[in-house]
């Protein structure tokens, strides 16, 4: 509480994040309205549940398991989600994308090497992971060193033989540097499949500058199906629909909206940029119904690919515009004044 005081006393710019796991109360109330005075808490459960999930099989994936850890948190109370963190990128465990697809990362991450089954379920599932925390885990989000392209291995600083006060020795690495490192060059590497996960990191962010989905007052979650494990929910004037089914894909899926009106797609994590199969059409329109349906309003039917998440928006009424200049109908009382005639001319016909 004095920190923030002070910090914020000085710097009323300044923006304070506490690490805090128990849940204590007041934590992000200022602190002259008696609480702690953090401006964001890191919502630390979300990469533990991750590396939770991603122990079992697709088939033991629940829907709304994932939904409830990515959204129990408290009213108003701003945080900041993360897939991953040093919790699970040091020594010891693996990053999320390791978790995915291990050893194959050493040899089929080449574009001009074939893929394995392996390697097309990592990177798709890597893309929804990230996706759905930075939609429904908070209103900021956090990339770890080399998350946003699903760096492959883990951090590991030099270090030496330790003896525990019982005696037992922990081996240390021999004071090695070899993963003391980060290797962002995966990322930038155009002949590499990590600059599709990249790319898609980037799509992330630009969606969320234009349309600031992450600190909308909106948000519903429509669906949480377990037998289709597709999840939709509603943040802003967007809806996500991911499909976390490993074999199913959808046709005329139908999916609950709450506005009317036109709706088109923004982000696609099937779209051959990020390593995607290119099965959706971009151009096309998707025109909401009256109805409800999930507890929405309104409805509108979507192609779902398996393990894809799409995101559509409302696409607003805009002016039609011709030559940078924006047409005026004109209404029909008012109509140009007829010229007078010319003393010297002949009278026109009726």
């Amino acid at each position: 509480m004095l920190v923030n005081d002070m910090i914020h006393g000085l710097y009323p710019e300044a923006v304070t994040i506490g690490e805090d796991v128990s849940g204590m109360p007041t934590f992000c109330i200022p602190v002259q309205d008696g609480g702690v005075g953090f401006d964001y808490r890191l919502h630390m459960a979300i990469a533990d549940k991750w590396i939770e999930i991603l122990k079992k099989r697709d088939e033991d994936w629940k829907m709304g398991e994932i939904v409830h850890t990515l959204t129990n948190r408290r009213w108003m109370e701003k945080c900041v989600a993360y897939a991953e963190s040093h919790d699970q990128a040091l020594v010891g465990d693996k990053t999320i994308a390791f978790w995915l697809m291990d050893k194959d990362m050493y040899e089929f991450m080449a574009l001009d090497r074939p893929s394995t089954a392996l390697i097309d379920r990592g990177i798709a599932l890597h893309k929804m992971i990230r996706l759905v925390t930075m939609g429904l885990g908070g209103e900021g989000y956090l990339n770890f060193m080399g998350n946003e392209f699903g760096h492959p291995e883990w951090i590991d600083f030099p270090r030496g033989d330790q003896r525990l006060p019982n005696g037992v020795v922990i081996p240390g690495n021999g004071y090695s540097y070899d993963k003391c490192r980060r290797r962002f060059d995966l990322g930038d590497a155009d002949y590499l499949r990590y600059r599709g996960m990249q790319e898609f990191d980037q799509a992330m962010q630009h969606v969320e500058e234009k349309y600031g989905f992450m600190t909308s007052e909106h948000t519903y979650i429509s669906r949480k199906d377990e037998k289709d494990r597709v999840i939709v929910f509603e943040r802003g004037n967007l809806v996500f629909i991911f499909n976390f089914h490993w074999n199913n894909s959808y046709f005329d899926y139908r999916v609950g909206c709450a506005k009317p009106g036109k709706y088109k797609i923004v982000l696609d994590s099937d779209d051959p940029l990020f390593g995607g199969f290119g099965r959706l059409d971009h151009n096309a329109e998707y025109f909401s119904f009256e109805g409800w349906y999930d507890d929405r309003p309104r409805s509108f039917m979507v192609y779902a690919p398996n393990r894809t998440v799409v995101v559509y928006a409302l696409v607003e009424d805009e002016p039609k515009v011709v030559n940078d200049l924006e047409l005026v109908e004109i209404p029909e009382t008012v109509k140009p004044a007829a010229a007078e005639p010319d003393e010297e001319s002949e009278p026109l016909d009726s």
